[in-house]
């Protein structure tokens, strides 16, 4: 029989596997050694060139800007889908006595949106991607103001409505809008932009705008629904007559998306995050197309005899002019590059 070799602890196979464990363990000192050396030798150059900051600022903003270009040709593409798709539903929803099959308060209602959309919305969108093709910062940000103007829109024709003839129509706006905003705002250098923005800027009224708004409408709706579930009254909405479900709706999509974003936006626009500005042009831009399409109902309902409906509702000019004002404000302050690299003040801040 072939003898049998056992190794006892000390015998040269068990030295062989300590030694090969020290091996291991002086390898992997050395590896983190050599890596910490790295770092502490580019913290030093860093510390002794401070122009290799600048040099490597601008490498990661290159870096952006490239990836950021297949995104922002996605969402251009998708942008020209939902113009046009938007224009002929639009066109039909006012043509079409008999498309949408609704509640008459409804019916008026969706027409009057339907003209906000074909006179004021596609007419912003299409404008916006053309100057933004020719590399018009603030026309990019107003891309966005349309796209997000449809979202909240659609959302309204998708689920707040009847089935019609444009239902699929309607999803799809509704997707694709949501989804070239999303790809329009990764594609944005929120930190160049919010670079851009001048001192004068009135930040702080913009915020506290957006401040009020989140607080006056979810308190609103807050009270409303807590309302009924303590003594059963209905809801109120607002001036316009309409049915039960649709003014769930209403309540859940400003609770859900409105009130949240405004909150948000504000808090960061305060601090001065780049993302505070972009999200306050976005919310209080296609905040205004969404005033619009309220005001533009109400006469609507009037004239298609709607009971109750009146034609006018005194504080919605106001709130309407305010989000005008306060998109517009933010938008004249952003500077064009050239007139950023000109500013001595913000060439002595940089590294």
């Amino acid at each position: 029989m072939p003898a049998t070799v056992t190794t006892e602890p000390g015998t040269a196979a068990g030295r062989s596997w300590g030694e090969r464990l020290l091996t291991l363990a002086a390898r992997a000192r050395a590896i983190v050694g050599d890596a910490l050396g790295v770092v502490r030798h580019r913290v030093e150059l860093l510390r002794r060139h401070p122009e290799a900051t600048a040099h490597s600022a601008e490498d990661r903003a290159r870096a952006t800007a490239t990836a950021a270009t297949p995104n922002r040709r996605v969402a251009r593409v998708l942008s020209g889908v939902v113009a046009g798709l938007m224009a002929a539903a639009s066109a039909t929803g006012l043509w079409w006595a008999g498309l949408y099959r609704d509640p008459a308060p409804v019916v008026a209602l969706l027409r009057g949106y339907d003209l906000v959309a074909l006179l004021v919305a596609v007419p912003v969108l299409v404008g916006a991607l053309v100057r933004a093709c020719r590399g018009s910062a603030r026309a990019e940000l107003l891309a966005a103001c349309a796209l997000a103007y449809a979202v909240y829109h659609y959302a309204i024709y998708v689920f707040g409505t009847a089935f019609n003839a444009l239902f699929l129509v309607h999803v799809a706006l509704l997707g694709l809008a949501a989804v070239a905003l999303v790809l329009a705002l990764r594609s944005l250098d929120a930190r160049g932009l919010a670079a851009r923005f001048g001192p004068r800027t009135p930040v702080r009224w913009a915020s506290g705008l957006l401040a009020f708004l989140a607080v006056a409408l979810g308190g609103m709706w807050t009270y409303y629904a807590l309302r009924f579930a303590a003594t059963d009254a209905p809801p109120a909405e607002s001036k316009l007559v309409l049915p039960m479900s649709a003014v769930h709706l209403g309540y859940a999509l400003d609770l859900l998306l409105l009130v949240p974003g405004y909150a948000t936006a504000s808090v960061l626009l305060w601090r001065r995050a780049p993302w505070g500005y972009v999200l306050a042009i976005v919310l209080l831009g296609s905040g205004v197309g969404s005033q619009l399409d309220y005001m533009t109902a109400l006469p609507f309902q009037v004239a298609a005899g709607v009971p109750g409906a009146t034609a006018l509702d005194p504080a919605e000019p106001f709130i309407a002019t305010a989000m005008l004002a306060g998109a517009a404000a933010l938008l004249a302050g952003l500077r064009p590059t050239a007139a950023l690299a000109a500013d001595p003040a913000h060439t002595a801040a940089q590294p």
